[in-house]
């Protein structure tokens, strides 16, 4: 898994160094690895050494990725001993893992898995079970059938587990079926087929790709509703209607599979409603409570309690509400945003002192209160106030040293200033672990200086008692913004906080649908809005600061204007695209947070909920006159009245991706 990150790594983001110079042999090892060229790289490795260049563990990082394959245990020991501690060591030791199970070496793999730091591959996991096995040690068919079931698609490792546990005995049909409807569930239709082929039934495995191919076609030719995994096969295809037509599905289930076991039918009623919830559909929460009347045992997954929820609450019915919050999974029931949610259906149920309670705990959390979406809410409700915390004592000259001469946060820097900021990003977070708030603030700062933003803020967010708000919302391009904003009539608050979640105020970041710049603009929204305001265009000028603030505050007025200045609607707009918005108020007038927590897409979701919590506090930085969460958010959202084709033609200004 992490030899692949090097393809997508972010090297447009920063101009490398000109060839030759001393700093510019890593980027050089980058592309020579991109192309497999060996002897390139074995003549930069020598380089690096020869210079002993800062970043020489980088260099012979990318060589010796390039010849995993070949390599022995002892090749690893030396790269190891020579970079001991550093975040590349690990790196190197993850990939070499992979390729120890790959190679079903178990002997070297648990010598080799002792060391490993991260332990955040999932591939490497399944492995370590196997490994363990292969060592004489009985493994946990629980752990087995977790690992297995976070698996997504197509590795070898978790692949593996879950066949050594089916020739154990220890994974039986039943759990084989229920991978295949969890991935049926997610769209992984490759996992499906994964977990039908280890029931080794030929027929079955033509039979799935069949339906997967033509879900319609199987239901009216092949389906049955027995034996048990002819009836599998049918809820699966049926699963896949729904995917596409939730309320077709739902007819010819009830008309012609009600024969189907009824904790299949009951399945089947759960995916029905997510799909109608996610379509913001009024029959979705009928279709949940089927799916509870047939099999109320069955177990959810927490993504189908979610959407339960969420359509319950757009219905108004708060006890639904609360019985599929009270089911999701313990940490899911810690997030803000169900504590939130789950005081505002007991509220609604009428028990408003035990609301209130919920609201104020929420609102005196110290790792969410006035800097999370939901604390600030459940302060503003309670009529709390909501003050940024206080600053934190000066940083020390030692503490500062000693961000400074961190060898893991020095070479981060330089791979992020030299545009490997994939690469940078990981070896500065595998710096970060440990570290106390103190350490936390020091590095962070050092990123400040740098105007490497993105690190600024998310370091300093890791901070639990000692609270930076100036490294957490920093203000970079104040006048410029300010200018852009004013000029455009727009809260320049409003302007920070869509900014700050856009780009992190990378000055030349591009994400990889091509949005640019600091407000992450599509080039065919940057082309629309300059023709619709009077201003030249070339896709040059979108790297340029001035140029990008004016393009982006322009296309973010109009937006505005589009949904009569709600800022929810809009910052949605900027995500999603304008149309989608415009599909997801029709319905029922709702709770404005209703609304917002209703969005189909989860990142377009955060994205507004983090967007307008970075307005309000921006506006407290700032000292603009305070605007609370709230009435950023707005009172309630319901259909459009007039004005609903103006922007009908625009693409989003940065792509959001569909769940």
């Amino acid at each position: 898994m992490v030899a692949l990150l090097l393809a997508v790594a972010l090297g447009a983001q920063a101009a490398p160094a000109p060839s030759g110079s001393d700093t510019d042999l890593a980027v050089q090892a980058r592309e020579a690895w991109a192309k497999r060229d060996r002897k390139r790289l074995a003549d930069l490795v020598d380089a690096a050494r020869g210079q002993n260049h800062p970043l020489a563990g980088w260099v012979e990082y990318f060589d010796l990725n390039a010849r995993l394959t070949e390599l022995r245990q002892a090749d690893m020991e030396a790269f190891y001993a020579r970079y001991a501690g550093s975040y590349v060591e690990d790196r190197l030791r993850n990939d070499w893992l992979l390729e120890l199970g790959r190679r079903r070496d178990w002997a070297n793999f648990r010598r080799d898995h002792a060391g490993y730091q991260m332990r955040d591959d999932r591939e490497v996991a399944c492995y370590a079970l196997l490994a363990e096995q292969a060592g004489g040690n009985k493994i946990s068919p629980d752990a087995a059938r977790l690992a297995w079931m976070a698996q997504k698609d197509g590795d070898d490792g978790c692949q593996q587990l879950a066949s050594a546990m089916v020739d154990a005995g220890l994974f039986k049909a039943d759990t084989l079926w229920a991978k295949a409807r969890l991935a049926t569930e997610q769209g992984r239709p490759r996992a499906a087929r994964q977990a039908v082929a280890l029931l080794a039934a030929k027929p079955l495995d033509q039979k799935l790709a069949e339906l997967q191919d033509n879900a319609g076609r199987y239901l009216a030719r092949k389906a049955r509703n027995s034996p048990r995994p002819e009836a599998e096969l049918t809820a699966l295809a049926l699963a896949r209607v729904a995917a596409n037509d939730p309320a077709q599905a739902g007819d010819v289930l009830q008309d012609k599979w009600s024969v189907l076991p009824k904790d299949l039918q009951a399945w089947l009623w759960v995916q029905i409603g997510r799909q109608s919830a996610l379509r913001l559909r009024d029959d979705a929460l009928a279709a949940f409570e089927r799916a509870g009347k047939l099999a109320p045992e069955l177990d959810w997954s927490d993504d189908a309690l979610a959407w339960n929820a969420r359509a319950a609450l757009r219905a108004k019915q708060p006890a639904a509400a609360l019985r599929a919050i009270e089911r999701l999974g313990a940490s899911e029931q810690r997030e803000p945003a169900w504590v939130y949610w789950k005081a505002r259906a007991t509220r609604m149920q009428g028990d408003a002192p035990a609301a209130r309670a919920q609201l104020a705990a929420l609102a005196a959390s110290p790792l969410y209160g006035a800097l999370n979406f939901f604390g600030r809410l459940a302060a503003e409700e309670l009529a709390l106030p909501t003050p940024l915390p206080p600053a934190p004592a000066p940083l020390t000259p030692d503490e500062r040293r000693a961000a400074r001469s961190h060898p893991g946060l020095s070479r981060a820097l330089q791979l992020i200033a030299l545009g490997l900021r994939s690469e940078g990003v990981r070896e500065w977070n595998f710096s970060l672990r440990g570290m106390n708030d103190r350490a936390l603030l020091a590095a962070a700062q050092e990123a400040c200086d740098r105007e490497v933003w993105d690190r600024c803020i998310n370091t300093s967010e890791r901070t639990r008692a000692e609270i930076d708000i100036a490294q957490r919302y920093p203000t970079p391009h104040r006048p410029e913004l300010m200018r852009e904003a004013q000029a455009s009539g727009i809260d320049p608050a409003y302007v920070y906080g869509l900014i700050r979640q856009e780009s992190r105020f990378v000055l030349d970041a591009r994400s990889h649908v091509g949005a640019a710049g600091l407000m992450q603009v599509m080039p065919a929204t940057a082309k629309w809005t300059a023709r619709k305001v009077g201003m030249n265009y070339s896709p040059e000028l979108m790297q340029d600061r001035d140029f990008n603030l004016r393009i982006g505050t322009s296309y973010l007025k109009l937006v505005l204007d589009r949904f009569d200045g709600a800022q929810a609607l809009a910052a949605a707009a900027y995500n999603a695209g304008p149309n989608r918005p415009a599909r997801w108020r029709d319905g029922p007038v709702v709770d404005a947070a209703v609304w917002a927590e209703n969005i189909p897409f989860n990142e377009t979701r955060d994205y507004v909920r983090k967007v307008l919590l970075g307005g309000a506090v921006y506006a407290q930085i700032l000292g603009l006159p305070a605007t609370s969460l709230r009435e950023r958010l707005g009172a309630s959202i319901g259909p459009a009245g007039a004005r609903t084709a103006d922007l009908a033609d625009v693409p989003p200004a940065a792509a959001a991706s569909a769940p």
